[in-house]
C-alpha cells in the first residue's frame, strides 16, 4: 500500500522472529533507513522514559487539561536532565 504511493516504510525490521520481516532489502539497503532506525531509537527511549520515570504508563489525573499539565511537567524535567547531560563535567579527569 505504501509502495503503491511510492512512500518508503520507515519501520523496523524483524530479524528475530522465524517468519522473517515484511520489510526487505529494497528499504533497508539505503542510507536513510539506517538513519531513520538511529533517530527512531532516540524518540522511543523518550517516550520509555516518560512512561517509566515520569509516570505516564498511565495518567492519575482527571480531565485534558491536569493530564496536559502533568505532561508539561515531566516534559521539563526530561528537558533539564538532558541539559546536565550536555553540559561540561567540571573537576573529573
Amino acid at each position: 500500500m505504501l509502495r503503491g504511493r511510492e512512500i518508503t516504510p520507515h519501520v523496523a525490521q524483524n530479524t528475530e522472529r522465524r517468519g522473517g520481516s515484511a520489510i526487505d532489502g529494497r528499504t533497508t539497503r539505503h542510507v536513510g533507513y539506517g538513519l531513520s532506525q538511529r533517530f527512531r531509537k532516540k524518540v522511543e527511549e523518550i517516550f520509555g522514559w516518560v512512561k517509566v520515570v515520569g509516570g505516564f504508563r498511565r495518567t492519575r489525573f482527571k480531565g485534558v487539561h491536569r493530564t496536559q499539565l502533568s505532561a508539561w511537567f515531566v516534559g521539563a524535567a526530561y528537558n533539564l536532565l538532558r541539559m546536565v547531560k550536555l553540559m561540561p563535567q567540571l573537576g573529573r579527569a
